[in-house]
């Protein structure tokens, strides 16, 4: 006979308390009062006989005893979850992917289209964030990451690097002659990026000018975005001249929309990857999304050496 198990719910209680190790923010995701939980946790307490919580100053950590149940419970809850979607969703599936907002905009989605030709058994639900998701505990399934591609706890595939270099859109030049040479920017105004990383370095103009060996522009004024994707758009609605991602940019310059006026560019100390929790990486669906990603990167053109 299988084993006599407890009420899910207590079970549910003591991961969410174990998570949160308090029992008034277990409360508030649960949308229970904390005395609820606590009733819970104690029922699950009395079922295994044993004390699976302790008390200290600041909240409650787990016991040795309920340590060693832990890691087998929340993995228990994830098979679970995966259970009731594969009975709900009737052979349909559904990829969720975490991906930066700027790289989401100007570079997945437009793809997106040829993934589903490719599986058309699988849908995907893009969620753009700049959050690093806890891939082993969320409902996401994937992450694409820009950073340094340092990630514990994951498998973490680059797709490509990044470098910076001037764009700008036709309707910019209004009648001004085009920009011949890197001192010419002298007459436009400058879109900047405005991102300081918590690790590496973001170059801005000031770089890019000294590289070129321009003197006499005042980097100091001009638009200020915080986000790449918007500062493509700036330049695209002809507010002045970028430094714009090559990921960012690359589509708007294959159609003409962007104008790239000189070969200088300068690499930064990021990637993007496309990561998954190593648990889960033999998934089908999880190794078709990323063979077909990384497909996608190398297909762009290989990026100049200077």
């Amino acid at each position: 006979m299988p084993r006599k198990l407890p009420p899910l719910s207590s079970l549910r209680a003591f991961e969410v308390v174990a998570r949160h190790e308090t029992f008034r923010a277990a409360a508030e995701e649960l949308h229970v009062t904390a005395a609820a939980v606590i009733q819970q946790v104690k029922a699950l307490e009395g079922f295994v006989g044993r004390k699976l919580l302790r008390r200290h100053s600041r909240g409650y950590s787990l016991t040795p005893d309920g340590a060693a149940g832990l890691e087998a419970l929340r993995s228990g809850f994830d098979h679970l979850s995966a259970a009731v979607d594969a009975m709900t969703s009737a052979g349909h599936r559904i990829l969720t992917v975490s991906a930066v907002p700027s790289l989401s905009a100007e570079w997945l989605v437009p793809r997106l289209h040829r993934f589903r030709e490719q599986h058309p058994g699988i849908d995907v639900l893009l969620h753009p964030s700049v959050e690093l998701v806890d891939l082993e505990r969320s409902r996401v399934d994937l992450g694409v990451r820009y950073g340094s591609g340092i990630y514990p706890g994951v498998v973490s595939e680059r797709l490509f690097d990044d470098e910076i270099f001037p764009v700008y859109s036709p309707r910019m030049l209004n009648g001004r002659r085009p920009l011949r040479s890197p001192g010419d920017l002298r007459a436009f105004p400058l879109i900047h990026t405005q991102w300081t990383p918590e690790t590496g370095h973001w170059p801005g103009w000031s770089e890019w000018l000294r590289a070129a060996g321009v003197t006499g522009i005042d980097v100091n004024k001009g638009l200020r975005l915080s986000d790449g994707a918007l500062v493509i758009q700036a330049a695209l609605g002809g507010q002045g001249v970028a430094l714009g991602s090559r990921a960012l940019a690359l589509d708007h310059l294959a159609a003409g929309r962007l104008i790239r006026p000189f070969e200088l560019s300068l690499v930064t100390d990021f990637a993007y990857y496309v990561v998954c929790a190593k648990n889960r990486a033999g998934e089908p669906d999880l190794m078709a999304f990323r063979r077909w990603v990384i497909s996608e990167a190398q297909a762009e053109p290989r990026r100049r050496r200077r």
